[in-house]
């Protein structure tokens, strides 16, 4: 198996508030609604998508409900440290819950963290340090 991610599926309780808090909050665009799942255009990266808590849990053979942190973050690394200011408050406008404000990380780089309205967490990050970064944008 390669260390390759195909798609990235979140599974949310209310798909109108997922749907509102990525779209007009954080500026993503639709390239499919299916009804019970949603995903996004991509730009060439791994798509992102939504399916219903249940119905996603159903289909891979476990609880929808948990509780606590998860083991899971979603890493964004931009290429400014005004660019992780920019999008942590264009989250925290959309309704995120600020974890870790943006600022300077213990291993030198920059950046903060939040929780989408369904408790995904996502990590912001820049870094002068790498050549070679995974830039999102």
């Amino acid at each position: 198996m390669k260390a390759h991610v195909s798609s990235i599926l979140l599974g949310v309780r209310d798909m109108d508030r997922a749907k509102q808090f990525y779209t007009e909050g954080l500026g993503w665009k639709i390239k499919n609604d299916f009804g019970i799942s949603v995903f996004f255009d991509s730009d060439g990266a791994s798509p992102v998508g939504f399916y219903g808590r249940e119905g996603l849990a159903a289909q891979v053979g476990t609880d929808p409900e948990g509780s606590g942190f998860s083991g899971l973050v979603l890493t964004y690394v931009v290429r400014s440290e005004a660019r992780v200011e920019e999008i942590m408050a264009e989250a925290r406008n959309a309704g995120a819950t600020i974890l870790e404000p943006a600022g300077a990380l213990p291993w030198g780089g920059y950046g903060g963290t939040f929780a989408d309205p369904d408790g995904y967490i996502w990590s912001l990050g820049y870094s002068a340090q790498g050549t070679d970064q995974p830039y999102a944008e």
